[in-house]
């Protein structure tokens, strides 16, 4: 059962529950009344220490492309944006998480994984974690994911 996160023209502002730090699934649905998305996430526990963890400033300006990773070693676990009717675009910020025992390698992006206007449905692959995102203005999508590797 889809659990959207905000309503279409308004503020989105998730981020996962403490030590819950994988985004393993993510459904999107775009109405062209709005000309904006709802969002629903997955949660998945992961880790069972407690993970250092910051906001990005905004990633992008209204009407441009972004590409965002998170720093090295962090993994993607939170999202904010705004709408703008305006422009009928949304401006992002990213919520990343790290735990000192692990570390990010074998990173790639996703081509593009929708075409306008297009529900999106995209579950991170296998024992991959989120750690980027990248879209441009005519709603686009892509995601950048790693393997985690402990460093004991």
């Amino acid at each position: 059962e889809l659990r959207w996160e905000k309503l279409f023209d308004q503020p989105l502002q998730f981020k996962l529950p403490f030590k819950t730090i994988h985004l393993p699934h993510k459904k999107v649905q775009h109405v062209n009344y709005y000309k904006d998305r709802v969002w629903d996430f997955e949660c998945k526990d992961t880790f069972v220490s407690e993970p250092e963890c910051l906001w990005s400033p905004y990633v992008n300006d209204l009407d441009q492309e972004f590409s965002f990773k998170c720093p090295q070693n962090y993994v993607l676990t939170g999202v904010n944006s705004y709408h703008s009717n305006y422009y009928e675009d949304r401006r992002w910020k990213f919520y990343c998480c790290r735990v000192n025992s692990y570390r990010n390698q074998d990173c790639q992006w996703t081509p593009y994984i929708n075409y306008f206007n297009e529900v999106i449905s995209w579950q991170v692959p296998g024992l991959n974690y989120l750690v980027g995102a990248g879209s441009y203005h005519s709603n686009y999508y892509e995601y950048q994911y790693c393997t985690r590797k402990s460093n004991c």
